[in-house]
């Protein structure tokens, strides 16, 4: 899957990501809006991760969530 189609579903996904990342709030998600960059930038304050382990996360997220 393709984050485009996250990104204009986002209301679909965003309890699929809540699921994911219980940590994340609702005000986080909707200030995420479906945008990878803020969703990568919350992951990293909500776990202390790093980037490119938030960018892991959400690649393995995305191919669960077909």
């Amino acid at each position: 899957m393709n984050w485009d189609r996250v990104e204009g579903n986002w209301k679909e996904f965003k309890g699929k990501a809540q699921q994911k990342w219980g940590k994340l709030t609702n005000d986080d998600l909707d200030v995420i809006e479906g945008k990878r960059m803020e969703l990568s930038g919350r992951l990293q304050q909500r776990y202390g991760v790093a980037r490119d382990e938030a960018e892991r996360q959400i690649d393995t997220w995305l191919k669960s969530v077909n």
